[in-house]
């Protein structure tokens, strides 16, 4: 990491939790925490928290949370080090990297800026230049103003070879490290586009990162009598990574949130027609197929995903790939319907509201498959019937859910009048013959989550350390906590970290359960004072618990042989004479010496 853990910190502890959440959605405070309504999801009464001197907030409803990093992560979707790095802009703090990683920012930095210059450079070009105007008179035949060319930041790429590199006097290593351009053979350096119209490429943040470039209808040859291709885009450069990238997410993200629904589109120019249509969610991939980077990246925008490819692009989709993707990223992919020969920009342009309302009546990806066979059926003799079946059960046996096939099966054998009973125990022999099927596709089990109800004394014991650690130092120890879950939690408190701290060290090392439940506690308001008197009664509830967990261990080690018998009932008869001792005057030296023999049980050796 770029950023070392103390200026982390510092960041967090600089930045007021309220005052940076007030920014986004209004808080009223409510006795210690201040209250509101949720950010991250749609609600009428408050259940978003926030502990302001802990620099925590939970949402009882829809159970995100975090600390300030977290919070503007999520809002402006950017990660870790971005997040940090606004923070300490937002408090005046100035970061410093560290030896391994400062060579590597400047020159991202370098780079950043290298191709924010070359947009602007394209989209003057493009607005003002006169070689251009063949490039505008193609923009407006599709529909394409001058006010959504600077909305895109569209642009042109001359037809000279060095245009771009010699005005800015981009260096090799420049030119080379963001894909602009390269140096020939002949040691000269040479633009990457030439007489091309400019698709600039940001990251979700809004920072040019990479450009695409289209050629005019009736260009198809450059000068040398080579064939281009139609698109060219930029290659993998430190900057830019196609995988990972979606076009136009950062103008479609703030729809995206509000509708919970994503468009992906094959083009660039197909974006630009979803939005010109009213459709301001709409991205796509950078010249490669939709893939797991991409499922990734949209997981937390949105869960409703719309492909709006035409419609032999969608039905050549990975089958298995998508099915994969709904179920590991908890996404539900759909398909619009689009006239046969038609991309959205297409139709776009000659009726927006049908691509409205194609994406309105979007169909789950299965269903949109099994349409298409479906469709092309031939209904009018039994054969024809059952090579259709054969065709549709093949389909179906990809998908994962026996209870899904089962529900579109009963559609197969409506549509083609073919017995179900005959029909079901084909679609069974494929899903469990995987040599009988086109694809096969293993799926992630979701995380489980923690089951049933955590015990109350080790809750009331989390929430006073959290909250009041300084009036309960020294009164509670790990060996006091039978759930694994809150030992978790406690052992973290204990080594002296912030509550985000601690957060952070569990989900990094998969104890998400424990960090979830450490977040919610964190925000959790205490419905009364506590006295020392209730210290020592939440001590005795958790010794009782505790030393009645090791009796257990001392009998079954009993049954085993692994102790004598007259050694296990002196012990188990002297700790529950202690134990009887904790609701008298006596409860102090009790409690001590629970707490010595619950430590000695639990040593290595013991």
């Amino acid at each position: 990491m770029a950023i070392s853990e103390a200026e982390i910190a510092q960041v967090r502890s600089a930045t007021d939790i309220v005052a940076l959440i007030t920014e986004y959605v209004a808080l009223k405070k409510s006795g210690r925490r201040w209250q509101g309504l949720c950010p991250f999801h749609a609600e009428k009464s408050p259940s978003f928290s926030v502990n302001a001197e802990e620099g925590r907030y939970y949402c009882f409803g829809c159970r995100v949370s975090g600390d300030q990093i977290t919070f503007v992560r999520e809002m402006q979707h950017l990660d870790f080090v971005e997040a940090v790095r606004v923070l300490a802009d937002r408090a005046g703090i100035q970061l410093h990297e560290d030896d391994a990683s400062a060579p590597a920012r400047k020159e991202r930095q370098e780079f950043l800026a290298a191709m924010d210059q070359a947009v602007s450079w394209y989209h003057e070009r493009l607005l003002h230049g006169p070689d251009a105007r063949p490039a505008r008179d193609y923009l407006r035949s599709r529909g394409i103003s001058g006010d959504v060319a600077r909305q895109f930041h569209l642009g042109w790429a001359p037809d000279e070879w060095d245009a771009l590199s010699t005005s800015l006097s981009l260096s090799q290593k420049v030119l080379e490290g963001t894909g602009l351009g390269f140096v020939n053979k002949r040691g000269r350096r040479q633009d990457a586009l030439r007489a091309r119209l400019i698709f600039p490429i940001f990251d979700s943040a809004g920072k040019a990162i990479a450009v695409g470039g289209r050629v005019l209808p009736g260009a198809s040859e450059d000068p040398d009598g080579y064939r281009q291709a139609k698109y060219k885009n930029s290659p993998e450069t430190p900057i830019y990574s196609k995988r990972r990238t979606l076009y136009g997410l950062n103008w479609a993200k703030d729809d995206i949130i509000k509708s919970g629904e994503i468009i992906v589109c094959e083009g660039y120019t197909d974006v630009i027609a979803c939005f010109q249509a009213g459709l301001a969610r709409a991205v796509a991939t950078c010249g490669t197929a939709l893939g797991e980077e991409h499922f990734r990246t949209m997981r937390n925008f949105a869960q409703r995903i719309v492909l709006a490819y035409d419609a032999d692009a969608a039905g050549q989709s990975a089958a298995a790939s998508v099915y994969q993707w709904e179920r590991q990223h908890e996404v539900d992919v759909f398909v619009a319907k689009l006239p046969k020969g038609s991309d959205p920009a297409e139709l776009a342009q000659r009726d927006p509201s049908a691509l409205v309302e194609a994406i309105a009546a979007a169909v789950p990806f299965l269903q949109f498959r099994l349409d298409r066979v479906l469709d092309a059926a031939n209904l009018a003799t039994a054969e024809g019937r059952a090579r259709n079946a054969e065709v549709a059960i093949r389909v179906l046996a990809e998908h994962p859910s026996d209870l899904v096939r089962d529900q579109y099966l009963l559609k197969v054998a409506d549509a083609l009048r073919l017995d179900l009973a005959t029909l079901r125990p084909r679609v069974t022999e494929l899903v469990r013959n995987p040599q009988a099927s086109r694809e096969t596709l293993e799926v992630r089990p979701a995380q489980a989550r923690v089951s049933g109800p955590l015990p109350r004394p080790g809750l009331e014991a989390l929430r006073l350390s959290i909250h009041f650690p300084h009036d309960v130092q020294d009164r509670f120890i790990e060996e006091y906590f039978v759930n694994d879950v809150q030992r978790e939690i406690f052992h973290g408190l204990s080594t002296g970290q912030s509550v985000s701290e601690v957060v952070d060290h569990l989900r990094r090392h998969g104890e998400e359960d424990a960090a979830d439940v450490l977040s919610e506690l964190a925000v959790d308001e205490l419905d009364r004072e506590y006295t020392l008197d209730d210290v020592s009664a939440v001590v005795a509830q958790l010794l009782r618990a505790s030393v009645a967990a090791e009796l257990r261990e001392i009998e079954r080690e009993l049954r085993r042989g692994d102790i004598a018998p007259d050694v296990a009932m002196a012990t188990i008869t002297d700790v529950k004479e202690r134990l009887a001792l904790l609701d008298s005057p006596q409860a102090p030296t009790a409690e001590a010496d629970l707490r010595a023999w619950l430590i000695t049980r639990s040593a290595p050796n013991a």
